[in-house]
């Protein structure tokens, strides 16, 4: 594994660990030659990729990585664990996976995402739903965050 702060390919595993959920083993890593550590994934990867139907009707490979990247922007300075995020990705592409679907829209995936996020932080999910769902002016971000507010969700209004 390559170094990602000095590029070396020489390291050590300190720990490896199921995730939560068990879809794959998390390891830390140390560098040999910088000395800083860093934490990999290792998943089992499907012979058969998921791909997404995007709205302009093109086709691209499910890439989690982006996924997990518009989490972590909605989840920006909010305290959720990383892990949690992880896990929802997991979830969501095992239960995609498992119901033998090769193919899924955004739109059903931004739905799905949104369902995990209303549940974890509310926050988070009111902005990657102004995101996921193009809110062209105040009255559909207004519209949008009386449905969370109506929801009888408490967790975030203490915060």
């Amino acid at each position: 594994m390559r170094c990602p702060f000095c590029s070396a390919d020489d390291d050590r595993v300190v720990d490896s660990r199921l995730t939560d959920d068990g879809t794959a083993i998390r390891r830390r890593r140390e560098c040999n030659a910088c000395g800083r550590r860093f934490t990999t994934y290792e998943r089992v990867e499907s012979e058969e990729q998921l791909r997404v139907i995007k709205r302009d009707g093109s086709i691209e490979l499910f890439d989690r990585h982006k996924m997990l990247k518009g989490l972590l922007i909605a989840c920006e300075k909010r305290k959720v664990d990383a892990e949690h995020l992880e896990s929802i990705v997991n979830r969501l592409q095992q239960n995609l996976q498992a119901e033998g679907r090769r193919e899924v829209s955004s739109q059903e995936l931004g739905s799905m995402v949104m369902d995990d996020l209303r549940n974890l932080d509310q926050v988070a999910y009111v902005r990657f739903a102004s995101v996921y769902r193009e809110f062209k002016d105040l009255d559909d971000f207004m519209a949008e965050l009386k449905s969370v507010i109506g929801d009888g969700h408490a967790s975030d209004r203490a915060h």
